[in-house]
């Protein structure tokens, strides 16, 4: 188990997030993980837990939270969003991280274009694989091969 030394955190750090359009509501989270139980992110990744960085958010973390990879993997989908009984409106909050990475330099500028292009072809993918699986269609599976192929071709240039 990880100690963590609250003076040695940035005291500021949640009243930055919470004063962020988007994030006003998310010193309001009572950690009752909701919103880690209905994440699919979280069902498929283990060190994905929206509950942990909205409390490492709320320590100070700033660090931890800005440069941390696991800010860029929420999808987005708002399921967390729906749920929270404190309407946290946790995705949001995960924009708000990002732009904040972003702007103090944990991450490339580029990383928001990237991660929303990534999100659009990721559900076009799915919305692909879905109709293949209720309507299987040669043509279908050979634009998925294609999509896939292009994309790994793409990100090895």
């Amino acid at each position: 188990m990880t100690t963590i030394v609250l003076s040695q955190q940035d005291p500021k750090f949640k009243e930055e997030v919470a004063s962020r359009p988007g994030a006003e509501n998310f010193k309001l989270c009572f950690t009752c993980g909701t919103c880690t139980a209905s994440c699919p992110v979280a069902e498929v990744h283990d060190d994905y837990d929206p509950r942990k960085i909205i409390r490492m958010s709320v320590f100070g973390m700033r660090e931890g939270v800005l440069g941390s990879d696991v800010i860029w993997m929420c999808q987005r989908c708002y399921v967390c969003y729906a749920r929270c009984p404190q309407n946290v409106k946790f995705a949001d909050v995960m924009g708000v991280l990002r732009e904040m990475a972003v702007e103090e330099g944990y991450a490339p500028k580029e990383r928001l274009h990237e991660i929303d292009e990534l999100d659009r072809f990721c559900q076009e993918l799915r919305c692909d694989l879905v109709q293949n699986l209720t309507k299987p269609d040669d043509k279908l599976k050979a634009k998925i091969k294609t999509k896939l192929d292009k994309h790994f071709r793409q990100k090895a240039e």
